[in-house]
């Protein structure tokens, strides 16, 4: 691996995978921390590349993930160089644990984090544990698992809100992962940082939320898409939550290796804000000592805002 590109590991996902992988002129790639809208994202991308509603695979083959160890990084590097179409490729690895190329499009997603953790939650008990493991034990093994885990693997407490703030403060985070709040802070950062390169873009759960149109047609100006008008409304619906999750056969993360218990729990709710519920003031001062801790304040404002908010504040 390059000297200058930062490891990023854990059980699931390796960055090293990058190793070797030829760029072409116009790639895109995808990296959000996960459950920021990374499957949102692909989809919006899906549709601006092939202007129609009826992809022709699932979205996970039509956007590899390149970081998953459960299938092996020869047969992810053989299907993006089979595509024929502009490639969209998916990776959780922040952008300095990613190689940089002037030809490649660049997008990250951030999103408020308490809304990331409550999403995780439901991610996290909703995998095949078995199957996903059975899976990396075939790609990569389990020799480094005490590497990985050097405390053993943790058993998630049955109190949602206490895993809420495991996620917050994991006590068990290595120096390569990207768990939990200051992994998501960090990852964001590194492209907080490149924000203004000519390659590298932005985008906002909360945004995207707002004004998905609007959003969608700055993802196409970025891309430099032209799109007929008389498409827009077909294209824009086809990305709501609603209709994906209709679709989650097709569309959620890893349907081709049987990720998930239940496959259209994937798109849960969507939603943001539940964590109020159960927030009282001393959580509330508690989050804010972790954020400012772990993130610049130009930073935190748009990570918890978007940029429709940080506009108008």
């Amino acid at each position: 691996m390059s000297a200058t590109r930062r490891r990023y590991r854990n059980l699931i996902m390796d960055s090293q995978r990058w190793d070797g992988f030829e760029f072409r002129d116009d790639d895109i790639v995808i990296s959000t921390p996960s459950k920021c809208g990374t499957t949102w994202m692909q989809m919006q991308c899906a549709l601006l590349v092939f202007q129609d509603t009826a992809l022709p695979a699932p979205l996970t083959r039509l956007s590899p993930w390149i970081d998953v160890q459960t299938e092996t990084v020869e047969s992810v590097f053989a299907e993006l160089a089979a595509q024929t179409h502009r490639r969209f490729i998916k990776t959780h690895t922040p952008f300095d644990g990613i190689p940089h190329d002037p030809r490649v499009t660049y997008v990250a997603v951030g999103r408020d984090p308490r809304d990331v953790a409550l999403s995780w939650d439901n991610h996290f008990r909703n995998m095949n544990i078995e199957v996903i493991i059975g899976h990396r034990i075939d790609v990569a093994g389990l020799d480094d698992l005490a590497e990985l885990m050097p405390n053993g693997v943790p058993v998630p407490s049955d109190d949602p809100v206490v895993r809420f703030w495991e996620w917050m403060e994991p006590k068990d985070r290595t120096e390569e992962d990207f768990f939990g709040l200051e992994g998501m802070l960090d990852h964001l950062g590194t492209f907080w940082d490149r924000r203004d390169d000519d390659n590298v873009a932005l985008f906002h759960y909360a945004d995207m939320k707002a004004d998905l149109d609007g959003e969608m047609r700055r993802l196409a100006g970025v891309l430099q898409i032209d799109v007929d008008e008389a498409k827009w409304d077909e294209l824009v619906a086809a990305a709501t939550f609603d209709r994906m999750r209709d679709r989650a056969e097709e569309l959620a993360p890893q349907v081709t290796h049987n990720f998930w218990n239940e496959t259209g729990r994937f798109f849960n709710k969507g939603s943001n804000g539940q964590w109020q519920s159960f927030f009282d003031d001393d959580d509330v001062a508690r989050y804010e000592a972790l954020v400012t801790k772990l993130a610049a304040p130009d930073l935190a404002e748009w990570v918890h805002a978007g940029w429709h908010g940080v506009r108008t504040a």
